[in-house]
């Protein structure tokens, strides 16, 4: 195995998605999808039925919200997604909060030398201000958004860009959709998916190179991952 931390750690690098990855965002993002919904007046959708429109970005959320509860015409996407933004970013960290053993697990990645970074399809700065909100920003090297350089996931060029902030070198990472894997795979990068995100398919039929059940499972999956599979 090819060791690239000074704690004899194979990757030097970790990446990871926000929404459904490290943060369970779901109850704030439903209030958002909720709040444009019932500008309309249509009903209201429950948490579980909105964690499966989650990792396109805000606007491809709605559009599915929309379908779900009658359709949409261009327009209306177009006014409702401004009126989701402006909400969301009012109420952005209510119900949030990072999935159970993620600080555990980051404080343990840290320990071991990994540099640490974000690639989301969320707006940059929703994210920046989320991790702000819990005090998690200085953890990272490279927070990358889905407007941050002009493309989103399932693009490679969002995480090439997230390992060259971070210095280089080996690098893995970890999603729930399967845009992570899709853009993982095609920057050369070995995939972890989280089965506790939010699927909208099987997380096998994701592809990951590994799926873990909780954050207790990433160092020991990240460990038996060989960087010869990059």
């Amino acid at each position: 195995m090819d060791v690239n931390s000074s704690h004899g750690f194979p990757f030097a690098i970790v990446g990871f998605d926000l929404d459904g990855t490290l943060l369970d965002t779901s109850g704030d993002l439903a209030a958002a999808v909720n709040h444009a919904l019932g500008s309309i007046g249509r009903a209201p959708l429950s948490v579980e039925a909105v964690k499966p429109m989650i990792g396109g970005g805000a606007r491809a959320m709605l559009r599915h919200g929309l379908d779900a509860t009658g359709g949409h015409d261009a327009e209306t996407l177009d006014r409702l997604h401004h009126l989701l933004l402006e909400y969301y970013e009012a109420h952005l960290a209510v119900h949030t909060a990072p999935f159970p053993g993620a600080i555990e697990a980051l404080d343990e990645l840290a320990a071991r030398g990994v540099t640490l970074g974000i690639m989301t399809n969320k707006l940059e700065r929703f994210a920046r201000a989320i991790l702000g909100a819990l005090d998690l920003t200085d953890r990272f090297a490279s927070i990358i958004g889905g407007d941050t350089l002009g493309v989103a996931k399932p693009s490679p060029r969002p995480i090439q860009a997230l390992v060259e902030q971070c210095g280089g070198g080996k690098a893995a990472f970890v999603g729930d959709s399967i845009f992570d894997v899709q853009a993982a795979r095609a920057a050369g990068l070995p995939v972890i998916a989280c089965s506790f995100g939010f699927l909208s398919q099987p997380v096998e039929a994701l592809g990951g190179d590994a799926i873990i059940d909780s954050y207790a499972e990433l160092i020991p999956t990240l460990t038996r991952l060989s960087p010869s599979a990059i």
